[in-house]
């Protein structure tokens, strides 16, 4: 996702980036199972899934705050891992109603997606790590992408068209997949991110992954509301 910050040291050596990947990827599949916590609190609180679905704007802000707060302070242990841990528990409870009207119109459509998002992080992360390309031009040009779909989405906010929104979820499946390769080069490949940098990178590619999810899950839908 591109968040702008210096890194204490560059990785020197193949064992500190071995030690980099295998904690991020950690965190990663971490955060995943924790947003699967969240979901299943959602479903099993139905007075707060209901309050969350009327209230998108507060949890989106709930969910994005400690975000924030751990793109301010990402090397403090354990306070990075309790902030990476909130914010991804906060947005398993945010998919609750989202999955839940998914299911409602089409069963079985969230397992579906579940399978098509990591079926396409493995070969987009293989693809990243076995290909000698420089993928950094990626970053600035999907980067673009999003900015366009954020702006495109906010005009259909108004226009409500379920043909637009399905165009704008496959879109959307393109640019996230574009910066999952990005990130994942600049985790393996570039001088990006420090001995200590975990939180930062787990964090980018678990919100490409989550955009994916997302996405899938409105294209399989129909993109129902």
């Amino acid at each position: 996702m591109g968040f702008s910050y210096a890194p204490t040291a560059a990785v020197r050596t193949g064992a500190e980036r071995a030690t980099l990947v295998r904690r991020t990827y950690a965190l990663v599949f971490a955060s995943v199972l924790v947003t699967m916590l969240g979901t299943a609190f959602g479903f099993s609180q139905p007075a707060v899934m209901s309050a969350v679905g009327r209230n998108q704007i507060i949890t989106f802000i709930a969910m994005i705050a400690p975000l924030w707060m751990v793109t301010r302070a990402p090397r403090e242990f354990p306070r990075n891992l309790i902030l990476t841990f909130l914010f991804t528990f906060v947005t398993g409870v945010w998919l609750s109603p989202v999955i839940a009207g998914a299911e409602h119109y089409s069963p079985g459509v969230t397992q579906q997606a579940a399978l098509l998002t990591f079926g396409a992080f493995g070969v987009l992360t293989v693809y990243a790590l076995v290909s000698r390309r420089d993928f950094s031009a990626w970053g600035s040009f999907f980067i673009v992408g999003l900015f366009v779909l954020i702006a495109a989405g906010l005009i259909n906010m108004f226009m409500q068209s379920a043909a637009v929104g399905l165009w704008l979820a496959g879109a959307t499946v393109l640019v996230f997949s574009g910066l999952l390769v990005f990130d994942t080069w600049r985790l393996v490949r570039s001088g990006t991110y420090g001995p200590d940098d975990y939180v930062l990178a787990a964090v980018q590619i678990y919100m490409d992954l989550l955009n994916m999810f997302v996405a899938i899950l409105r294209l399989l839908g129909g993109n129902r509301r």
